[in-house]
């Protein structure tokens, strides 16, 4: 059940330009959190922006009731939430989403992100990590200027593939031709699974990749949220299985942000 807290804001740090990682003090909310949910936030007390911002959350220390989280300034609602200084307090609503990554049953955890969807990706492969899976994480950037975390995951991953486009950082291409590599390798897909957020190009190749050729695979979604509750319906996400002259959709908010690609056509 989701809370509605205003916690306070104890540490700040630009990880590179305008991407910002907040910690805050939320104590109930780290309890019951999972990986894969997302939070919302009131940028303001003024009447704009009206709208709460949905933010994945990137990391939980539940000993310690610290939540992070990480966004990028892309328009004026995170701007004004970039210019918060420690101490300031943070009106949170979470933690929201029905759908999180699942991967108890699974004994490889294969991640891929892309860009600034790796945000998601980290407790996930946290949690795995010390639930005793191996971890094998990719992540692709653009050039090296936008490459980020790469020690975070490093340390709960057991294989860390950086990949950029231009091959200014790292390997040079895309993080699917390496995680494609690997699965062509393995012995043991059926007790794999892939759990990928980025772009949505990223996102389409993985999945259909995963489909053709029979491989566990979870995707989380980004769509624009504008209540994270389902009321708004403003984040919908056709249903794979749904007839095309009657189509069914899923609301990313409350049937996700997580889904298994069998189950959603993007």
């Amino acid at each position: 059940m989701p809370i509605q807290t205003y916690a306070k804001l104890i540490k700040k740090e630009e990880i590179i330009k305008d991407v910002f990682k907040f910690s805050v003090k939320a104590e109930e909310m780290v309890k019951t959190a999972k990986p894969g949910n997302f939070i919302e936030i009131r940028v303001s007390n003024q009447s704009e922006p009206f709208l709460r911002r949905p933010i994945s959350i990137f990391n939980m220390n539940r000993e310690e009731g610290i939540l992070e989280f990480i966004f990028q300034v892309k328009g004026n609602g995170t701007k004004i939430l970039s210019k918060k200084q420690v101490g300031d307090e943070i009106d949170i609503l979470g933690p929201l989403g029905n759908g999180t990554f699942k991967f108890e049953k699974y004994n490889t955890v294969a991640i891929i992100g892309g860009g600034i969807g790796i945000f998601p990706l980290y407790e996930l492969a946290k949690e795995a990590k010390e639930q005793g899976k191996r971890v094998n994480t990719y992540l692709g950037f653009r050039n090296k200027d936008l490459v980020m975390l790469e020690k975070e995951f490093e340390e709960v991953s057991d294989k860390l593939v950086i990949t950029t486009d231009d091959g200014s950082y790292a390997e040079k291409g895309f993080a699917i031709d390496f995680l494609k590599k690997d699965f062509e390798d393995s012995s043991d897909i059926e007790n794999s699974c892939i759990y990928a957020c980025g772009p949505l190009p990223m996102l389409k190749a993985v999945q259909k990749y995963a489909l053709e050729n029979n491989i566990n695979c979870q995707i989380s979604l980004e769509e624009k949220m504008g209540c994270g509750l389902g009321v708004c319906l403003g984040c919908a996400v056709k249903k794979a299985s749904s007839p095309k002259d009657n189509p069914e959709y899923f609301h990313v908010c409350k049937g996700g942000p997580v889904f298994n690609a069998k189950d959603v056509e993007i």
